[in-house]
């Protein structure tokens, strides 16, 4: 009997539920319905996770970028590095705190940034670097970048936005950097449905970031305004989901692990697709199982093979790479062949469906499934 298998979903126990409606109950009850106690808690539970000072607690990952890039105060001209297979928002952010986007290509190994890509690409004017974490895998060659950023006095961001949980060589995502960004999207690892997050070891970070999430007041009981911000608060009751989600994250991460050492083993015997080749010092959370395609293989008939035969694959991390969508090639003047290694890279990933409540008949399934496709293409 044929199945469907989803791309993704969001994992919530019944017993999880139950505490979610327990504590949604609770904060409606207070009446404190937005930063109160569960976001105060969600924020030091996070921290720890971070092994850092501080973590903020925002209403996107979105708004986590933002603020990260506005507390780095760029000026007209300032450039920004930037990976092009990621999101928008990575570099949509920088144009709005008033900086140069300028991206960069990178290793078709590990779809990350490396060391020798930041050189290539940075110039006199480069202030800063946002290395991604891409599909859950942190950058390899994150600690070469961070030296290249100490010596050329520039800042270091990660977009996290795909990492909760990942470590390099036991040094969680969001400790590597000036500032970590998270997002906690329906889709990511962990969800608050809506929500974001800052981690940051320095004090005046922390302290900036507060003011900024809630709308530039000195604190949240004040109503003097001390800076521009905007609306960037996270409410009580996606703290709430948070702090459940966050308790659950170590069996999340390890029933995504097993899903993909699964698919890692069984591709093993396919000519025409291999999987991303995660390095031993790194515990990827497996935000998505990467795997690329032999450049003869049509992706989007094997996709609708797929998705016919019940099997439905996520999204790319990214088609297209940035360079190539519309608003940044009218923004700056970006083509086709700009970035060769992003675009025959993302062009030829596949991501096989993986989540928490998968088990491996499901990715047997899909493996069937997967076979009975390419041998059709």
């Amino acid at each position: 009997m044929s199945k469907t298998i989803p791309p993704v979903k969001p994992y919530f126990p019944p017993e999880d539920i139950r505490q979610i409606k327990n504590d949604i109950e609770k904060i409606l009850q207070s009446g404190m319905l937005t930063m109160h106690t569960y976001t105060e808690e969600f924020e030091k539970r996070f921290a720890s996770l971070c092994k850092v000072k501080y973590a903020i607690a925002l209403n996107s990952g979105t708004s986590a970028l933002e603020i990260a890039l506005r507390i780095m105060k760029l000026k007209t001209g300032d450039e920004v590095l930037v990976p092009t297979n990621t999101f928008t928002s990575t570099a949509a952010t920088v144009l709005f705190a008033e900086g140069k986007v300028t991206f960069a290509d990178i290793d078709p190994e590990t779809l990350c940034i490396n060391a020798e890509n930041v050189q290539e690409y940075m110039t006199q004017k480069t202030k800063g670097i946002i290395v991604v974490h891409v599909g859950g895998l942190i950058c390899p060659d994150i600690e070469a970048i961070k030296e290249t950023c100490e010596d050329h006095k520039l800042f270091l961001i990660e977009d996290a936005a795909h990492a909760q949980g990942s470590t390099i060589n036991g040094k969680p995502a969001g400790s590597l950097s000036d500032i970590g960004c998270f997002s906690f999207y329906p889709t990511k690892v962990m969800t608050t449905g809506e929500g974001g997050m800052i981690a940051t070891n320095d004090d005046q970070t922390d302290k900036e970031a507060r003011i900024l999430r809630d709308q530039g007041k000195e604190n949240f009981h004040s109503s003097i305004i001390i800076r521009l911000g905007y609306n960037w608060r996270l409410p009580e009751i996606n703290a709430a989901i948070g702090i459940v989600q966050l308790k659950r994250l170590p069996e999340i991460i390890d029933k995504r692990r097993k899903i993909a050492q699964y698919y890692d083993k069984k591709l093993r015997q396919f000519s025409e697709i291999k999987p991303l080749k995660v390095p031993p010092n790194i515990l990827n959370n497996y935000y998505k199982h990467v795997a690329f395609l032999e450049p003869e293989i049509n992706r989007d008939k094997l996709k609708q093979d797929l998705r016919e035969k019940g099997v439905q694959c996520g999204g790319e991390v990214y088609w297209p790479p940035l360079h190539l969508q519309p608003a940044y090639q009218k923004l700056l003047g970006t083509k086709e062949g700009d970035y060769p290694a992003s675009e025959d890279a993302c062009r030829r990933m596949l991501c096989l469906p993986i989540h928490s409540w998968m088990t491996i008949e499901d990715a047997e399934y899909v493996i069937e499934m997967l076979s009975a496709s390419l041998s059709e293409a």
